[in-house]
């Protein structure tokens, strides 16, 4: 149980520095330490569900799959961003580059793919 703590802990930090620096992600860190925080502690899950923003999202997300649309928009564009970034700071090393860019398309890949809301 301890480790679901250590582990819900550390990505909930890390989620928190995204609400300081615009292109860090927030709701995917969120969503691990829900996730993690459900198995070891659930009123710390609850408390993340509670969060004005991305804690009704981050529980939507949890229980059904489904991502508003606005949703998945603010996530693509933060991942064009940070493509945009990684180009311009990698543009020397292919091999860096190729994996920056290959991340932030397989996460665009699942961003796009998850089903919409019903009431959308």
């Amino acid at each position: 149980m301890w480790i679901w703590r250590a582990v819900g802990s550390v990505a909930f930090v890390l989620g928190a520095i995204g609400l300081a620096i615009p292109v860090w992600p927030t709701t995917i860190f969120w969503i691990v330490a829900a996730l993690a925080f459900a198995k070891s502690n659930p009123s710390w899950a609850d408390w993340i569900y509670r969060q004005p923003g991305a804690g009704p999202a981050i529980q939507t997300f949890l229980e059904t799959g489904a991502m508003a649309r606005q949703a998945k928009i603010a996530a693509l564009l933060g991942m064009a961003i940070a493509a945009l970034i990684v180009i311009a700071f990698t543009y020397r090393k292919p091999w860096v580059l190729g994996l920056g860019l290959g991340l932030i398309a397989i996460g665009a890949v699942f961003v796009m793919t998850r089903k919409p809301l019903r009431d959308e």
